[in-house]
């Protein structure tokens, strides 16, 4: 490896929607970045294209320890960052085994290799609000009881305690950020917001012209995923580690995504939209609310979201219809 003073980073899941915006942050702070990608027959590296020439990328998987080992002991990094997961909810009840190997499994083969290697490591874990399950508590903070209904939320859970075990049984600088719902034109297809703003564009472009989805009423804390990834940097800068809630602090059902959506191509959602019931997800029936309090975030890391509800609907139909060549 070439001699720089610059810090060096590992991003896990760097291909990803989280992975490629923390790639581009870093690299503005001046990092050499290094990401771990799995070797497969269908590699998708659409997000991080524009990086390529900037940053490293290494052959690995979390479900492989040595490949991980082998990385980490090369690049020698000064941080760590998780974002690796099988982060469908309802794909985790369908493959709980993968999901659980990869989602909370992989966490520990990190952690390990970390230990063994360099304990000064800082290291980040990506959880999911999905740990707090069925609470009934609204919002939720860190204190929160955790209790997970889910394979992916149970996953994220053992991710979320073993990295609060490695800190505190081997004094490592390791912090969990609890993230709530964050969208972009990245994110992938399969997520309800994406599926929208995609359906929309090919409804104007005459390609489509009906839009399938399940529970529209369910609610969530939607934010922009370009500022949850500076939260993730701003936690491995402090002085001590700790784990924090990243969330807007604001809720919005589906309902209102596609109000939203809809009214910015002056269509009504409603002649478009049928509600399919084998798209409605197990469990989607909890009377629960997630929504994050992030105050905590607020003090601790000077860190607030940027990007309100309305903006975000708005980059993410505007980018969609740009790859129809149309403008908004």
């Amino acid at each position: 490896m070439r001699k720089t003073n610059k810090k060096k980073v590992i991003i896990c899941g760097i291909t990803g929607q989280d992975g490629s915006y923390l790639a581009e942050l870093l690299l503005k702070k001046n990092y050499e970045v290094h990401g771990i990608v799995r070797r497969s027959s269908n590699d998708n590296f659409i997000r991080i294209n524009h990086l390529l020439n900037r940053i490293t990328l290494h052959f690995g998987d979390v479900l492989d320890s040595l490949s991980l080992l082998k990385i980490i002991s090369e690049v020698k990094p000064d941080e760590v960052y998780n974002l690796a997961a099988q982060s469908q909810v309802y794909i985790g009840f369908d493959i709980p085994e993968y999901t659980s190997n990869v989602t909370g499994l992989g966490a520990l083969r990190l952690l390990e290799c970390i230990k063994l290697v360099n304990k000064n490591i800082k290291y980040f874990q990506a959880v999911s609000s999905e740990i707090f399950g069925d609470t009934k508590d609204c919002p939720q903070n860190e204190s929160t009881q955790l209790n997970p209904k889910n394979p992916y939320g149970i996953s994220k859970m053992y991710a979320y305690q073993m990295t609060k075990s490695y800190r505190d049984s081997y004094n490592m600088f390791a912090c969990n950020g609890i993230l709530y719902n964050h969208e972009s034109p990245r994110r992938s297809e399969n997520f309800v917001t994406r599926k929208i703003t995609k359906a929309i564009a090919k409804i104007i472009a005459k390609e489509q012209n009906e839009l399938f989805l399940g529970n529209i009423d369910d609610k969530r804390d939607w934010g922009y995923a370009k500022d949850y990834v500076e939260a993730m940097y701003l936690m491995l800068q402090q002085d001590k580690p700790d784990d924090y809630i990243i969330s807007t602090g604001e809720i919005h059902s589906v309902r209102d995504f596609l109000d939203v959506a809809f009214k910015l191509v002056n269509l009504d959602w409603h002649k478009y939209v049928k509600i399919n019931q084998n798209l409605v997800r197990p469990l989607d029936h909890r009377n629960v609310i997630f929504q994050g309090d992030n105050s905590k975030a607020k003090k601790n890391l000077n860190w607030k979201p940027k990007t309100s509800f309305n903006e975000l609907v708005k980059l993410m139909v505007e980018s969609d219809l740009k790859e129809k060549g149309i403008n908004l």
